[in-house]
């Protein structure tokens, strides 16, 4: 049985131990999960905005930045379009879901590709609103160096401005086209 003494040299010493290991423990902590979410109306009937962005690889059809979108599949799960970019870059995701009754398709990046981020996934939708559309395009992804002190290039801001800018122009150009028709 510990003596009153044996007892009270082993308190401080769990108590080092204890900060030793959280401070540890927030020394290691690596990237958080980012998210973003870009929404747009469009003056249109959802059925016309859906049937311009339905198809996985209907990016390049109005995607200001896409050169082209090819999906080896289709709209069929799994399938892999290989996005290349006008200004040079190229990335590679998978199709998970795809509900056309929804309006709906969520997709996994393959990698970080053109953009500085990882883990990147996404989902597109199209919503009625009256005789108007509303469009969501939302991602979950970590930034693109995994570790601590990243660069800048590949930081949290750099990784959320990345995707903010993708979707918003994305976005803004698919107002443009939907309602100047």
């Amino acid at each position: 049985m510990p003596t009153h003494a044996s007892r009270r040299r082993a308190v401080p010493i769990l108590a080092a131990s204890l900060l030793l290991a959280a401070s540890a423990s927030s020394l290691a902590h690596g990237p958080t999960r980012q998210k973003v979410t870009e929404k747009v109306t469009i003056e249109a009937p959802a059925d016309a905005v859906w049937a311009k962005v339905r198809n996985f690889n209907a990016l390049k059809d109005w995607h200001p930045a896409v050169a082209d979108s090819p999906a080896d599949k289709g709209n069929a799960e799994g399938s892999v379009r290989t996005i290349k970019l006008k200004e040079g870059g190229t990335l590679v995701e998978a199709l998970e879901s795809y509900d056309d009754a929804q309006k709906k398709y969520s997709y996994r990046a393959k990698d970080g590709g053109a953009l500085p981020v990882t883990n990147y996934t996404s989902t597109l939708s199209v919503v009625a609103d009256g005789g108007k559309s509303l469009v969501e395009w939302r991602g979950a992804f970590y930034r693109g160096y995994p570790n601590n002190d990243p660069p800048p290039d590949r930081n949290d801001e750099a990784a959320l401005k990345a995707v903010t800018g993708v979707y918003r122009s994305g976005l803004g150009n698919l107002k443009k086209m939907m309602e100047s028709k």
